[in-house]
């Protein structure tokens, strides 16, 4: 299946929707220790129930580390990327691809009626079009060897 026909709810489903957030008031150090954690490159800012920012290890990285901060005593609001940039799980993987592209970020929430429902990253984006193109690959190789079903 083409890329430009798969919805980014079709990705969620496939690695779900868990979406690791901290408040605009947790502590850098925090923040970035439940990253390492998870394991995550960036994690959701919310207010109550409502994004207001991405903290990503760039931003640490830029605003903190080469700014001479301290990490223990700066707030996530002060160093957190805003407004974000959020698709839709309607948006399909081709634009998702070209939004990443243009805005040189690494990770999209998706937003449906003003809820997020899960975080897409460039990992993730590629992971599946790699998937896809060798699923692509070897349905026509089984038609070229004659191994197609008809």
């Amino acid at each position: 299946m083409e890329t430009k026909h798969v919805r980014v709810d079709a990705i969620l489903k496939n690695k779900g929707r868990e979406v690791w957030s901290v408040a605009p008031d947790t502590l850098v150090y925090d923040a970035v220790k439940m990253m390492s954690d998870k394991n995550i490159g960036a994690t959701l800012v919310m207010s109550g129930d409502r994004l207001v920012g991405i903290l990503s290890e760039r931003d640490y990285a830029r605003k903190v580390l080469l700014r001479g901060q301290s990490e223990r005593q700066t707030r996530v609001r002060e160093i957190m990327t805003a407004p974000v940039i959020t698709v839709s799980p309607l948006c399909s993987v081709d634009e998702c691809m070209r939004i990443i592209t243009a805005n040189r970020i690494r990770h999209l929430p998706v937003v449906d009626n003003d809820k997020v429902v899960g975080v897409i990253s460039i990992g993730d984006l590629v992971n599946w079009i790699i998937s896809t193109q060798e699923a692509t690959i070897q349905h026509l190789q089984g038609y070229i060897t004659g191994q197609y079903p008809g």
